[in-house]
């Protein structure tokens, strides 16, 4: 049973109007505009990617790139990054997801292109899929010179925390049985931070921590509930790992030579099931990077920036393939 003493719609922020309609509390979440400020470590700006489904994207580029008086620059690689939030609620503006990609552009030295997907319950997924691939293939035809000179499309990498990485999972899948599709853009792996994944039946860290105070059980449950196909429950295979051909999928992965970064938390409830899609993945043969803490909770990163730091630290290792 879930802890049912929280309201889990209160908790996400949004409202649940009689006519069926939700409305999202945007002020209860500061947002943060692009700037080209020059003096700024890291340049940002927002694209778009698909007006009608008010899809876009916002860069991150360290100045780093700028800084070189070499007219042939080192071209540095590209995170496509998909930001958390249980589908439902958040956006690619949110001053959490901006100041860490910022952070991580700075440090880790990428191109960061933050995605800005459609949300659930008025999209549910595939939708957020969808707009994933949609983004890939917009940034391998894109003009912007802010990709075409300072990012290297041969050392792309799908990255996501949270729904993020769930999103980015299932882009992956995609994305490698389409790879000629993609080009130019090669992708070399996947970085998956505290994926959200479901079933229904319970793990042991779910009911161990089925209070927790970021993300209890009923909220867990409600936004599988928003973002599911109506009538469906979590055995569907957008939310269990092992429903649908998704396994089958991670066969070409392996063969493409990916490489997956998976990292949990020990007071995350999620962190059974990504402990499970780790080594759902060694066992077909993927080439798996696994960091987990037994402390810290869900999206520590976000909250704490030594932690931050300590993520993006393992994620220019992992990028540049430091110590591989």
């Amino acid at each position: 049973m879930s802890n049912q003493t929280v309201d889990p719609y209160h908790h996400l922020q949004i409202l649940r109007n009689p006519d069926g309609s939700f409305t999202r509390l945007h002020d209860a979440v500061p947002r943060t505009p692009p700037s080209s400020d020059p003096t700024l470590p890291v340049l940002t700006k927002d694209l778009t990617i698909n007006q009608p489904n008010n899809t876009w994207l916002r860069l991150f580029l360290p100045r780093i790139a700028l800084s070189s008086s070499n007219p042939n620059p080192t071209k540095l690689p590209l995170i496509v990054f998909f930001h958390g939030s249980g589908f439902v609620v958040l956006s690619a503006a949110s001053s959490m997801f901006h100041d860490f990609c910022v952070e991580m552009a700075n440090t880790a030295e990428a191109v960061v292109a933050s995605v800005d997907y459609r949300l659930a319950p008025e999209h549910r997924p595939p939708a957020s899929y969808d707009d994933a691939v949609e983004a890939l293939r917009w940034i391998g035809r894109s003009q912007d010179e802010w990709l075409t000179q300072y990012a290297d499309y041969s050392k792309c990498y799908l990255m996501g925390n949270s729904a993020g990485a769930t999103i980015a999972y299932h882009a992956g899948l995609r994305a490698a049985e389409v790879v000629n599709d993609l080009e130019p853009l090669k992708i070399q792996g996947l970085i998956l931070r505290q994926p959200f994944f479901g079933g229904t039946q319970r793990t042991k860290s779910e009911l161990r921590l089925e209070h927790n105070p970021l993300i209890p059980l009923c909220v867990t449950d409600l936004m599988w509930e928003l973002a599911l196909p109506i009538g469906a429950d979590r055995g569907h295979e957008y939310c269990n790992l092992r429903a649908g051909n998704g396994v089958e999928k991670l066969d070409k992965m392996r063969e493409l030579g990916w490489r997956v970064l998976v990292s949990g938390n020990g007071g995350d409830p999620l962190v059974d099931r990504e402990k499970e899609l780790a080594q759902l993945m060694e066992e077909k043969g993927v080439q798996v990077v696994k960091d987990f803490e037994e402390e810290g909770f869900h999206g520590i990163e976000l909250f704490e920036l030594s932690k931050a730091n300590q993520l993006i630290a393992l994620v220019k290792g992992f990028i540049y393939m430091i110590g591989a």
